[in-house]
């Protein structure tokens, strides 16, 4: 079925319409391979469908997040940016106080680590997330 199944589903659910524009934001949200911000999805969307709005974005994320389809993160630059929930996929993220960008890594010392410090400690993890700030390759250069 795919992830706009399972929105489609949630919609319904929920007694939500489902509607093109909103399939057409989580589409476009999904195919995306990187970290977007409402504002960035925003002007993606509008080079195909210039009559949707700003406000009809970030409805459509706040749907994608309640549906488990995505995740809201900030990674310190005040800036609000989404990412598609991989699939049980964990990842964390790298990322650059210079020029922003965002590495993401997978790293199972970390994560057996991290188990074994909740459970030292009988502490039950319900999610977590492990953001590492500092420069890039590229800046690190300049």
């Amino acid at each position: 079925m795919g992830k706009a199944g399972t929105l489609r589903d949630y919609l319904r659910h929920r007694g939500l319409k489902v509607t093109h524009q909103r399939e057409e934001i989580a589409q476009t949200f999904l195919d995306s391979t990187r970290h977007l911000s409402a504002e960035e999805l925003y002007r993606l969307i509008q080079k195909g469908h210039p009559e949707m709005g700003l406000s009809t974005i970030y409805r459509t994320l706040k749907l994608l997040v309640e549906a488990g389809l995505a995740s809201q993160r900030e990674f310190g630059d005040g800036i609000t940016r989404y990412e598609p929930v991989a699939g049980g996929r964990h990842h964390d993220h790298l990322i650059c106080v210079n020029c922003g960008a965002i590495i993401e890594f997978q790293n199972q010392k970390i994560e057996e680590l991290q188990k074994e410090v909740a459970e030292n400690n009988n502490f039950t993890v319900l999610q977590h997330k492990l953001e590492l700030y500092g420069y890039c390759e590229k800046c690190r250069r300049h």
